[in-house]
């Protein structure tokens, strides 16, 4: 370098050397070194820290992906149980359905699930079927269909959805095979046995504008037995799916821990994250993951749920796990000391910087759980209130009147049902005072002392079981009956009870008019007199209602006069002024009811106008008021009254009304059947000289057309004319075609209701309906035959579209048998002859009380199995005698109502035993016996030792909470072969049962031949 340049650059560089001598610059100069070296280890701290933050950030996001499959499982678990219901089950009705999943408890163990549906296969040429099959089933919606529209090859509709909410009830019908993503779920599901789940969809309840963002898991029911190994039998042995719908968002509430809680989570349908396919974004992305403005951390995951993937996009901001470790302060700390030596300006400096940061971190955190708890605290109070509108919800549409109380007399809670069964008052400010509802309740009852609404003593000073339930029927003063159950129950550290009723008027009075039913034919059977019959209907009537006391009244022969016919409990000088009473005088209620053939009601007998004439008998008898129902016989005609009477002026409630109505009815029937035969005799004379009057229904017909007809049929060749008609159908509906009806009386329009006008639309159908024809072809038959008389049973149409069963009797006038245009025709309307004759049918071979066939009955069907097995020798039949063992002993301790519920409860066990052509017969007593057709002695032996064990480990509950178990001896025998006698074979059995009860009872016993006995298959249990 020449001397000239060393001099220039050392002159340009004098003054920085000069400075830099100085100590202010070599105090900078040193704290540039110092914290230039503590901030390159500090980096290094760094980068080691955000590794471990890197590594747990993966960690969390491996907790939040297992934890979301462990939610599908879960959900999965759901399915896998209700498919286990499905199997275990011949067949789950509805009710047993939702009483399952009620038990699951959805709403707080499956977030996310919208409800659990069944799908049943339908093929395509069953669909209507189907529909009719599902609208008769209890509590089914009676306007279920199929949809969407459209012939498919086979269907898939939802048939159960439980628990019933918007989307529940709107997927009934929906045929998920209509639509191409659900379809192929179901295909793969059908396939593999396995569950499957859908794409992403729409639930029927979203908008059509809505993301699809809503999935269904689904999974495969097979029939009972058959095969699934393969897919072509696993397609063979398809029945239906169950099925879990739910939205995403749902799934996504409330899932992970603390430690999850700052995730950002994309979820996407299919292999890849895009835009398109982008099902759900936590409430924390604003955006896209890999959009957003700040840096975070983020992974990529692949999530395999019932076949489907899903790619879960899931990220963290980086701000959030900045955080100053414990190493990067002490670094920092080091090296600010060893610069304060150089220069303790830039050591507060940077100490002051570092406590800045620090401030700022803390105040960013805090900030950040705050808002974080605020959210949560918001969830909290969102889901608190859905919970209490659902409750609510539940309560209000359920059958039963819910009343919640403490036992102090508070009301806690009470639904809407409640306050339409009780009448309650919309302005009764119970909440305050709780007296004010129970003495509206008392109020109500025809026994203020049945219904316990009295606030109870503390739980603390009762005995026994507080929170056991109790059980009570209520009977009010308006004639319903309402079922009453109580159970105490803990909320908190408070005691309260839960009143549960039901109005159970239509099943007591339904029960209590079939006993009546009953006693009338049993009456109307042994031919009693019509007073005895008419009292009995009467004390149907009052026995559950002893405020009421009731009357039959009954016109007289001329009819202008009103009979007591019936009225046990009314005073003799009441009854006495009533009877009698003319119908074109001041007669009250009774005489109107007559007149006007429509019920009267009269509130106050003291001071009504028609009543005047019986005031003061009205006040002898303590009577206020007064019900008048006319009684029709079958024609429609007026034939008396049903009146009843009651102690307090009131009108009659709609239950009161029901009940005489009923009432009405039923003596109408028993005045007629009991009268039939009187007039029948007496007018029999009379109606032959009175056509138009006559009570048989009478037809003037003209056949001659037909006659025509069967003889141009005659000349083409034909001899039996009855197979030619059998054969051609079509040629017996032309035939009836010709016929033409000329005239007819007045009971026979009635019979058919038609007016006097309708003659024109009267044809052969009020005859001969449809599926009588075969009736007309043996009476067309008979006439090619010259025949002149012909009788036959049938039904036919009447003109409101009614079919009933009728005896026809058809008979040719002297003097037109060879041209047939006078042909007189009587028909007699049998349906109800015949509905009484297969009541009493059963009445004669049933046994009242267990509902089994009675001993002659069981008689009756063991001498036909003898006459079989005479047939077929090879054929053997068991015959199986049960006692129930220290019978007399159960009605001597607890009651012959005891005894007769452990009859019935036998009973019951034994129908559920036995097969369809099994024979089950109460023999007397406590003494039951069974025909088991096609059984061994071997078998039948297995048989009676399940139903031993079953009767034995069955006990029974009494009311008094008792538990009653009861045992039972059972001796076999067989007909058939050698010894087909039934007679010989039950004394056998009878022997075998008497063995067993001398070795100990409560066992069984077998007898194979005469005089041949084996030991019996259990040792006795209890020998008392």
């Amino acid at each position: 370098m020449p001397s000239r340049q060393r001099r220039y650059l050392a002159s340009a560089l004098a003054p920085a050397l000069a400075l830099a001598q100085s100590p202010r610059v070599l105090s900078a100069l040193v704290l540039a070194v110092s914290l230039g070296l503590t901030g390159l280890l500090w980096r290094d701290a760094r980068n080691d820290a955000d590794q471990e933050l890197q590594a747990d950030f993966e960690v969390r996001v491996r907790e939040l992906v297992n934890q979301l499959d462990q939610r599908m499982q879960t959900y999965v678990q759901v399915l896998y149980g209700v498919q286990g219901l499905f199997y275990s089950s011949e067949d789950v009705t509805r009710r047993e359905f939702r009483t399952y999943l009620e038990g699951q408890g959805l709403a707080r163990h499956s977030p996310g699930v919208q409800s659990i549906g069944y799908m049943q296969l339908v093929p395509g040429g069953a669909r209507a079927a189907h529909e009719a099959a599902v609208r008769r089933e209890p509590g089914a919606n009676p306007d279920y269909h199929i949809y969407p529209a459209g012939e498919r090859a086979w269907y898939a509709p939802t048939v159960y959805s439980e628990p019933p909410n918007p989307l529940s009830l709107r997927a009934l019908g929906f045929d998920a095979a209509s639509e191409p993503l659900r379809r192929a779920a179901l295909d793969r599901a059908r396939d593999t046995g396995l569950p499957a789940m859908t794409g992403a969809v729409r639930l029927l309840d979203d908008l059509a504008e809505a993301p699809r963002s809503a999935f269904l898991m689904l999974l495969p029911l097979y029939g009972r037995g058959k095969p699934a190994t393969t897919v072509a039998e696993r397609r063979a042995a398809l029945t239906g799916w169950v099925f879990a719908p739910f939205r995403v968002g749902d799934l996504m509430v409330r899932l992970g821990t603390p430690r999850t809680a700052g995730l950002v989570v994309e979820v996407h349908d299919g292999e890849s994250a895009t835009s398109d396919n982008l099902v759900y974004r936590s409430a924390g992305a604003t955006g896209a993951v890999n959009a957003a403005p700040v840096r975070m951390r983020s992974s990529i995951q692949q999530l395999s749920l019932g076949g489907h993937r899903w790619t879960l996009r899931i990220a963290m901001p980086h701000a959030a796990h900045v955080a100053a470790t414990d190493r990067m302060r002490l670094i920092a700390l080091c090296g600010a000391l060893l610069s304060v030596l150089a220069a303790c300006l830039t050591w507060a400096l940077a100490r002051g910087r570092v406590r800045a940061h620090q401030a700022l971190a803390r105040s960013t955190a805090l900030a950040a759980e705050l808002k974080d708890g605020q959210g949560a605290l918001l969830a909290m109070a969102d889901s608190a209130r859905r919970s209490q509108a659902m409750l609510r919800s539940i309560l209000d549409s359920t059958v039963d009147g819910i009343l919640a109380d403490d036992f102090k007399g508070s009301i806690l809670n009470a639904n809407r049902r409640f306050r339409e069964l009780w009448n309650v008052p919309e302005y009764f400010d119970w909440d305050s005072d709780g007296a004010v509802l129970m003495a509206h309740l008392r109020a109500q009852l025809s026994r203020p002392e049945e219904g316990q609404f009295e606030p109870g003593a503390s739980p603390s000073d009762q005995d026994g079981d507080w929170e056991a339930p109790q059980q009570a029927l209520l009977r009010l003063k308006d004639g319903r009956v309402i079922e009453q159950h109580t159970r105490g129950l803990q909320l908190g550290r408070e005691p309260a009870r839960i009143w549960s009723f039901r109005d159970v008027t239509e099943r007591v009075h339904g029960e209590r008019r079939e006993q009546t039913r009953r006693r009338v034919l049993e009456l109307l059977a042994t031919g009693a007199p019509l007073k005895t019959i008419l009292e009995s209907v009467v004390a149907g009537v009052e026995t559950d209602n002893e405020e009421l006391l009731c009357s039959v009244l009954l016109l007289d022969e001329q009819g202008e006069h009103l009979l007591v016919a019936a009225a046990p409990r009314l005073p003799p000088f009441f009854n006495a002024a009533i009877h009698g009473t003319a119908l074109h005088g001041n007669g009250g209620p009774c005489v109107e009811a007559v007149l006007s053939g429509r019920r009267v009601v009269v509130e106050d007998l003291h001071n009504a106008p028609a009543w005047m004439e019986h005031r003061d008998i009205a006040l002898r008898a303590g009577i206020a008021s007064g019900w008048s129902d006319p009684i029709f016989g079958a024609g429609g005609a007026v034939i008396g009254t049903f009146s009843v009477y009651q102690r307090e002026a009131r009108q009659p409630s709609m239950a009161n009304i029901a009940l005489i109505e009923q009432a009405a009815r039923l003596a109408g029937i028993a005045i007629e059947q009991a009268q039939a035969a009187q007039a029948v005799r007496a007018g029999e004379a009379r109606f032959r000289r009175l056509y138009d009057h006559a009570p048989v229904a009478l037809w003037q017909q003209d056949w001659s057309a037909l006659h025509t007809a069967l003889a141009e049929l005659t000349a083409s060749g034909i001899d039996d004319m009855g197979r030619y008609l059998e054969a051609n159908p079509s040629q017996v509906a032309r035939l009836a075609a010709l016929v033409r009806i000329v005239d007819l009386n007045a009971a026979a329009r009635r019979q058919v209701g038609a007016g006097p006008q309708d003659l024109a639309a009267i044809t052969l159908a009020q005859n001969f309906e449809a599926a009588a024809m075969p009736a007309f072809a043996q009476a067309l038959a008979a006439l090619a035959r010259g025949e002149h008389f012909f009788v036959c049973e049938g039904s036919f149409r009447r003109l409101d579209g009614v079919m009933r069963h009728n005896e026809l009797t058809l008979m040719i006038m002297p003097g037109h048998t060879d041209s047939l245009d006078f042909v007189i025709v009587s028909t007699v309307d049998t349906t109800e002859k015949r509905r009484m004759h297969d009541e009493l049918r059963v009445l004669a071979t049933t046994d009242f009380l267990t509902g089994l066939a009675n001993r002659r009955e069981f008689m009756h069907r063991l001498a036909d199995e003898e006459a079989r097995l005479r047939r077929d020798i090879g054929a053997c039949t068991a015959v199986l005698q049960l006692d129930i063992d220290h019978f007399k002993r159960i009605n001597d301790e607890h009651g012959h109502a005891a005894g007769d519920a452990v009859l019935r409860q036998l009973g019951v066990l034994m129908l559920d035993e036995q097969r369809k052509i099994d024979m089950v017969g109460r023999m007397g007593g406590e003494e039951f016996a069974m025909l088991l057709p096609g059984t061994t002695l071997p078998a039948a032996a297995v048989f009676a030792e399940r139903l031993r064990q079953r009767v034995a480990l069955s006990p029974l509950q009494l009311g008094s909470g008792v538990s009653l178990h009861v045992t039972v001896s059972i001796g076999i025998s067989v007909m058939g072969g050698k010894l087909p006698g039934g007679d010989a074979a039950l004394i056998r059995a009878d022997q075998a049962l008497y063995r067993a009860k001398r070795a100990g009872r409560n066992r069984v016993e077998l007898q194979d031949g005469i005089g041949s006995d084996r030991p019996g298959l259990q040792t006795p249990t209890a020998s008392d």
